[in-house]
């Protein structure tokens, strides 16, 4: 197991340089944990919207490095 935690750290690292807002998509990330944590009126909506969010973020890779 300790030694998947460097693989699985550098495809993170990898993944997150190849997006096009990494900064956003790190800002979402951490507000999706941030309120994980605090309790809320409606449950699970703000972090269904939140996750789906960072989720959108993180499957838009740049268009123009993916291009031949």
């Amino acid at each position: 197991m300790m030694a998947a935690r460097p693989l699985l750290i550098g495809w993170l690292v990898s993944r997150i340089a190849q997006l096009r807002f990494p900064r956003l998509f790190a800002i979402t990330a951490a507000l999706f944990a941030l309120d994980l944590v605090v309790p809320d009126l409606i449950p699970f909506a703000d972090e269904i919207l939140l996750g789906l969010g960072t989720a959108l973020l993180g499957s838009q890779a740049d268009a123009e490095r993916n291009r031949p």
